[in-house]
């Protein structure tokens, strides 16, 4: 069922198939054509409900700080985490879901070297072997939909967040 043009309307389209400037003024809006009494198809009223009772049962009735999203894809990384006690930004879990870890690329955290004044590293005297063996050894998290970094994953199997979007849980 297609609503009805009206004659201004017939008469515009016409115009402008023969070359001539429309008046914006004499367009029909689209709200017009819109008809609000049928209630959308694609509406559910109890989804909400319904997808409250899934990620309850996804986190299997633990409370969790935030959900956590891919910055770039808005995809959902994690339902059940915590939040750092000193860097709110940072968070940390052990149960997530698209996330891809490279295990080829190994980051080291590096306590061997020390900051000047200028915030630039010192030069330290221990060698890059010495100072490969110091420090905790992370892997990168990739989101597994878009491959954006979102933070590390350590040795003793634990998620470190750093580049997401928390949401309230």
């Amino acid at each position: 069922m297609e609503p009805e043009k009206s004659e201004s309307a017939a008469k515009q389209s016409t115009e402008a198939g023969a070359g001539e400037s429309v008046d914006p003024h004499e367009l029909v809006s689209s709200d017009d054509e819109i008809d609000y009494s049928v209630e959308p198809e694609f509406y559910d009223p109890d989804l909400d409900d319904t997808d409250e009772r899934w990620a309850t049962k996804q986190r299997k009735d633990r409370t969790s700080d935030a959900v956590l999203s891919c910055p770039a894809c808005f995809t959902t990384l994690c339902l059940d985490c915590q939040r750092h006690e000193k860097y709110v930004n940072q968070y940390r879990a052990m149960f997530v879901r698209n996330c891809k870890v490279k295990t080829d690329q190994i980051l080291r955290e590096d306590k061997g070297k020390r900051k000047n004044r200028k915030g630039r590293a010192a030069d330290s005297s221990t060698t890059s072997t010495e100072g490969e063996n110091k420090g905790q050894a992370y892997h990168p998290v990739c989101c597994e939909v878009c491959s954006t970094e979102v933070g590390v994953y350590d040795e003793d199997e634990v998620y470190h967040f750093f580049n997401v979007i928390p949401s309230n849980s």
